[in-house]
Parts: C-alpha cells; structure tokens; sequence
C-alpha cells in the first residue's frame, strides 16, 4: 500500500494521531487519500507538519496557521502572508515579554520582602494605592 499510515506519520512527527485527524477535520492537513478505509498520506504531509510546528512554536494559533497555508484570495504567497502573520506577531510577542519581566521583577521583589503580615506589606500597601482606594 503506498503512503504514509497515520500512525506511521505520528511515529515520524511525534504528535498523536488524534491530532493529525484534528488538523485534517479543520483543513490544516489536506486529507489523507483512502486505501481500504484507511488514511494514507503523501510525504509533503511531513513538510506541512514541520511547518504547524514550526509556527507553533513562533506563537500562532491554529487560526492563524490557517490563513497562512490558505489565506484569502489575496494572491499573496505563503512566504508574502508569513511575513505578515510574523510582523504582527512580534508585537504581541514584546507585550507578553514585558508582562513576564514584570512579574519576574515583582516575584523577586517579593521575595526579599521581610515583612511578617501582607497586612503590613509595603508591596500590598503600593498596589492597594494604585487601586484607587
């Protein structure tokens, strides 16, 4: 039988086969061709996957891989929509780095903190005077 089984794409990628059936019900993955009711897929399913992954990684969505691989009838090319997705992206990236630094800064922060009651605490004392209150 020629092609790939699915569980011989999920060995080579390391995702589940319920996930390759996923990809595959919201059209990430082309479907597989049939051979005796069973799924069987080209090689460029590999290069695909590698690609999802890769664009996981960067931080999209499945949404967004989406539009990557299909768009809209934009007649822009993968790589064109790529680096649009990208440049969006990176901002939205910076704004959780900023956020994670300033929890990092307040966890450190807390944890020199020699107070005995958060009553007391001047870290608590300083949000409470941002609250307004």
């Amino acid at each position: 039988m020629p092609g790939l089984t699915i569980g011989a794409v999920a060995e080579r990628t390391g995702l589940q086969p319920s996930a390759l059936r996923y990809y595959e019900s919201i059209g990430l993955v082309p479907p597989a061709a049939r051979v005796n009711g069973r799924r069987r897929y080209g090689d460029e399913v590999l290069q695909r996957l590698a690609v999802i992954r890769l664009s996981q990684q960067a931080g999209f969505s499945l949404a967004e891989i989406a539009t990557l691989f299909e768009g809209l009838d934009d007649g822009k090319t993968p790589a064109e929509r790529w680096r649009e997705l990208a440049g969006r992206k990176l901002p939205e990236i910076e704004a959780q780095i900023a956020h994670a630094e300033a929890m990092k800064r307040f966890l450190s922060e807390s944890l020199r903190c020699g107070c005995v009651t958060l009553e007391e605490c001047a870290i608590v004392e300083r949000q409470m005077g941002t609250m307004g209150g």
